[in-house]
């Protein structure tokens, strides 16, 4: 019978799958084949979202696997590959648990005005990475300002003006 070493039973996949199943992180010490096997990243992020930071850069372009990981733990987008990275349904499921992943979202997608209402409802002091023309519209500025009146601080200079603005401040 041969003996089973400690590195053969990382590339193991039942092994694996029982293992990420019971502890998601532990994906990080899976061999490379296994990080990349969508089966057993699937399995470990239903237990750990988190699990995703372990999963290969061909999974982590894979918008099954990175929806099941953002829509729990929205900050996980920050693991998203390039090419998910202008899916709004992707991202807004992640801001809709953390307001603050807008952070990591492209120039795109922070020009958007959907994506950004959906992050300052969550976190209205994340609106300091809205665009500038968004930094400036008044829709915008009353849910940064309803979630946290401290967003008013990186609101544009002209809403900052406007008399429903400066009444949600007293």
């Amino acid at each position: 019978m041969t003996e089973v070493t400690e590195n053969s039973k990382y590339n193991d996949k039942e092994y694996v799958l029982k293992a990420v199943s019971e502890q998601g992180a532990l994906l990080d010490f899976a061999s490379d084949d296994l990080k990349d096997d969508k089966e057993v990243v699937l399995a470990a992020i239903a237990n750990n979202p988190e699990a995703l930071e372990f999963a290969s850069n061909r999974l982590k372009s894979d918008r099954e696997v990175v929806f099941n990981s953002v829509s729990k733990v929205g900050w996980t987008y920050c693991y998203a590959q390039n090419d998910l990275l202008n899916d709004k349904e992707l991202l807004i499921a992640g801001l809709k648990i953390s307001g603050q992943i807008l952070y990591y979202a492209n120039s795109k997608m922070r020009d958007d005005k959907d994506v950004v209402l959906e992050a300052v409802k969550n976190k209205g002091i994340i609106v300091k990475y809205a665009s500038k023309r968004l930094r400036e519209d008044k829709d915008v500025a009353i849910e940064a300002i309803k979630q946290d009146k401290k967003s008013y601080e990186f609101l544009g200079e002209k809403v900052k003006q406007d008399d429903e603005i400066q009444k949600m401040l007293q």
